[in-house]
């Protein structure tokens, strides 16, 4: 015979209940077997990671690669002012180039 939809439901929640039970039974173990270990290796809470100065030195990887970084190569300068402005060529001018430009200057001044 084949169960109902409501019998089902209340399977789940029995199981969700019974393992709500087991997860508790076992995490008071697992608690239990790591006080044990840090009382008999005398750990801190940096030893385990958990703040103080040497988690602090550990926490500061330095700064994340943007996404894809490895894949793009880096953009060639194109246009340099002896100020050591740089610009690749793609989109919009930078200040430094459109006021040189108005001064009377042209692109081929600037070309690297």
């Amino acid at each position: 015979m084949s169960k109902t939809y409501a019998e089902i439901i209340q399977q789940i929640e029995d199981l969700k209940s019974e393992a709500d039970r087991m997860r508790r039974d076992e995490v008071g173990g697992v608690i239990a077997r790591i006080k044990e270990a840090v009382a008999a290796y005398g750990l801190k809470p940096a030893d385990l990671g958990f703040g103080g100065p040497r988690a602090k030195a550990k926490a500061k990887p330095g700064p994340k690669p943007r996404k894809g970084a490895a894949a793009k190569p880096a953009r060639k300068v194109k246009f340099r002012d002896a100020g050591g402005n740089v610009w690749g060529g793609r989109g919009p001018r930078p200040r430094w180039l459109r006021e040189a430009l108005k001064s009377g200057k042209t692109l081929k001044d600037f070309a690297v």
